[in-house]
């Protein structure tokens, strides 16, 4: 999505030796609305404004101004992407974040994620890096279809010999001081009548830019506070294990690409293969 940035340009003035009126260049526009603003009787001559360098719009001794307006090719392709969001977020729905994903849905939401990101074109961090910041909502990962929370990764199992309900998932991503939290709400069964448990998992990274489009995060700690009835107990941070007792899948670090970025969605895709989809919350 194309986004043109009216910044402070520097006025330039350009003098005609046949004429007393002067142009000077203000605004980016299109060649043929400069055109048509300088076939006017008021001045003249063409050679007033050089209409060959794109990119132009004038204003007269007489304030007539030639106003910007983006081209169709630009509408258009921000509809189309609009279009194929809406498409993405359809093929999503209704999969409860992939844990009810079939290998059909599977492999429809990993071809309309593919479609918008061959359509925006790669993702530049460096330059876009304002977009990471928020908290963001995962509504959809292709890893939950493996019925664990650690996807691809060896994680707990969501059934009946462990019962945990998995709740909202979001990223909290601080551009500034690096911070990028993954908070994850769980429900944890008890025994009748006792009532579930609920709580919510926020695991600490700090993350950096590798290359254009990839982040790489390194895990720092976990802590787990109670919510719900519960809610009054403080929160307890979860010792973390040795890294000679780590298993070999668990480094404490990751990295994945960010392929498609806006305002308001994010498209990742993990070292695994893992396909993520996140609006802004």
């Amino acid at each position: 999505m194309t986004s043109l940035l009216h910044s402070s340009i520097p006025l330039v003035h350009h003098r005609h030796s046949t004429s007393s009126t002067s142009s000077t260049c203000l605004l980016p526009t299109t060649r043929r609305r400069t055109q048509n603003f300088f076939n006017s009787s008021t001045f003249g001559a063409r050679k007033s404004c050089d209409v060959k360098k794109r990119g132009f719009v004038c204003n007269s001794a007489l304030d007539e101004v030639a106003t910007y307006s983006p081209s169709e090719t630009d509408k258009s392709k921000a509809e189309f992407i609009g279009s194929l969001k809406l498409k993405l977020l359809s093929a999503v729905s209704g999969l409860n974040r992939g844990l009810a994903a079939s290998e059909d849905d599977l492999r429809t939401a990993d071809a309309a994620a593919k479609e918008l990101e061959s359509v925006a074109g790669p993702v530049d961090l460096l330059a876009e890096i304002d977009k990471l910041q928020g908290r963001w909502k995962l509504i959809y990962s292709s890893a939950f279809s493996s019925r664990t929370l650690g996807g691809s990764r060896p994680g707990p199992p969501t059934g009946r010999l462990l019962p945990i309900t998995l709740g909202q998932v979001f990223q909290r991503i601080d551009v500034l001081s690096k911070d990028f939290d993954n908070i994850v709400e769980l429900e944890l069964g008890a025994p009748w009548p006792l009532p579930p448990v609920e709580l919510t998992a926020t695991l600490a990274h700090k993350f950096e830019i590798l290359g254009a489009s990839s982040i790489k995060i390194t895990f720092e700690k976990t802590t787990v506070k109670t919510t719900g009835n519960l809610s009054q107990l403080p929160p307890l941070e979860v010792p973390r294990l040795p890294d000679n007792l780590r298993p070999p899948s668990n480094t404490g670090s990751g990295e994945f690409e960010v392929t498609y970025l806006d305002s308001d969605m994010r498209i990742t895709r993990g070292d695994r293969g893992e396909l993520r989809v996140f609006v802004i919350s």
